[in-house]
């Protein structure tokens, strides 16, 4: 009986505290925090998010004429002094950063609306709170929006140093920034659409068969420095493993010195050594008479890119050399003896057992490491340069031995002809992504979100 008169009670009263979700949804949506101020009761947390929506609004002018900017990247003014020129680059620039700007201000909107609807679901269910407005502002800050409130500074630190390049970057492919006749301030950038596009696939010879050659060496170069490192280190791993002299770790210990010594210093001195007109190689052949014309070791394009797998293969096989000896000390003595027992071979107890579990745990390395070959720049151009100049390296500016991220490089500090890089840029991106992806998928954090 005292219960039911409780209940009877209770009813009226939570009945009078409750809002309509659809007016606060409704409410919310039309400005930010208007929900709060006037049907949550939550003032302190409605003044901070009108705030918000007050900035934006003042400074609307300014972020309509930047989108202006952006669409059109300034109209050319030759009479006009160059430092006073629009500059088409800037405002390619600050466009994206409004348009970030803009789409942080739709994340806050969107929390804000969401904010909104909670609050007014709790409400329907425990009524108003007692706790006063700041008291509860601070509550909420510290407790239920305390991951947003702590990611949010790293959240704005990618979108503005890693997402707002990365995107200029991008669009600097659609573009005609190059030179000479597009180099702000001194002229103005315009927007070319997929022009660059279809030069590079099969609008001009000389660019088109640049790209499949360097593109094609890249892949292959990939392949051969990921593989040759790989078996290398592998095989000197179970070398040493298996040997039974006693100056084992003496050896380990110079195995591991080219990849103790910085990749540019091995490189620039290998440059050195094989150089065709003075290098210390054919110098030495030639006086053990074994050689009687010096020998183009960086000058050719095919033994070329032969030398630099090569010297590739001795600064990188000490990492994956590390790599398989730590695989190879986890496995159990016991199964090897087990094996021994049983009247394994050596062989087949490398092939068996070693072999599979040392590929199963350094495969994602693996997968990374041709990800990161792709990428190799101080491979190439600390020691060839990308040359040997071939019959489209005028033109073009790639060489022989040049892969992406080289051609890259000269093609923005040597030729500045940066739509064209931005294209090669995307490219990369398109290939390197997948690895990556495939490979963050495969770990335990991410299936099972824990380490």
């Amino acid at each position: 009986m005292t219960s039911a008169v409780t209940e009877s009670r209770r009813t009226p009263e939570r009945a009078t505290q409750c809002v309509s979700e659809s007016r606060v949804r409704l409410l919310s949506m039309l400005f930010m925090g208007l929900a709060h101020l006037t049907v949550l009761r939550q003032r302190a947390k409605g003044l901070l998010f009108s705030a918000v929506e007050l900035v934006f609004l003042l400074s609307l002018p300014v972020t309509i004429g930047k989108i202006v900017d952006l669409v059109t990247l300034g109209d050319p003014a030759p009479t006009v002094p160059v430092k006073m020129r629009p500059n088409s680059l800037f405002m390619l620039i600050d466009g994206i950063t409004v348009l970030a700007v803009i789409a942080i201000f739709a994340a806050l909107y969107w929390v804000s609306v969401t904010s909104a609807r909670r609050t007014a679901r709790e409400i329907n269910l425990n009524g108003f709170p007692t706790t006063g407005q700041r008291k509860g502002l601070v509550d909420d800050l510290t407790n239920r929006a305390f991951p947003i409130v702590g990611l949010t500074p790293t959240f704005v630190l990618i979108v503005f140093f890693v997402v707002v390049p990365l995107v200029f970057s991008a669009l600097v492919a659609f573009t005609n920034y190059s030179a000479p006749g597009n180099i702000p301030p001194a002229s103005t950038i315009d927007w070319v659409g997929l022009d660059n596009f279809h030069t590079m696939f099969g609008g001009s010879a000389a660019w088109t068969s640049a790209l499949v050659r360097v593109f094609a060496w890249t892949i292959v170069w990939a392949f051969l420095a990921t593989g040759t490192c790989y078996l290398g280190g592998m095989v000197m791993a179970v070398v040493l493993q298996n040997s039974r002299l006693r100056i084992t770790p003496l050896f380990r210990a110079v195995f591991i010195l080219p990849y103790a010594i910085p990749g540019v210093v091995s490189l620039l001195v290998w440059r050195n050594l094989l150089n065709g007109a003075f290098g210390t190689v054919n110098r030495t052949l030639q006086a053990m008479h074994l050689i009687s014309d010096p020998i183009p070791w960086l000058s050719d394009p095919w033994l070329a890119k032969f030398v630099v797998v090569l010297i590739n293969l001795w600064c990188g096989f000490p990492y994956f050399m590390l790599l398989v000896t730590g695989t190879m000390t986890s496995i159990s003595a016991d199964i090897i003896e087990a094996a021994k027992i049983d009247g394994a071979s050596s062989w087949q107890i490398f092939r068996r057992i070693q072999a599979p579990i040392i590929l199963y745990q350094t495969m994602p390395l693996i997968i990374m490491s041709f990800a990161a070959n792709i990428n190799n720049f101080g491979a190439i151009f600390f020691l060839t340069g990308g040359d040997p100049a071939v019959s489209d390296s005028v033109t073009t500016g790639a060489g022989g031995t040049d892969i992406m991220v080289s051609w890259i490089y000269k093609l923005t500090v040597n030729l500045q002809q940066y739509q064209n890089a931005s294209v090669l840029a995307i490219m990369i991106f398109l290939i390197i992504a997948p690895f990556a992806i495939y490979n963050f998928q495969r770990t335990k954090s991410y299936k099972e979100g824990d380490l």
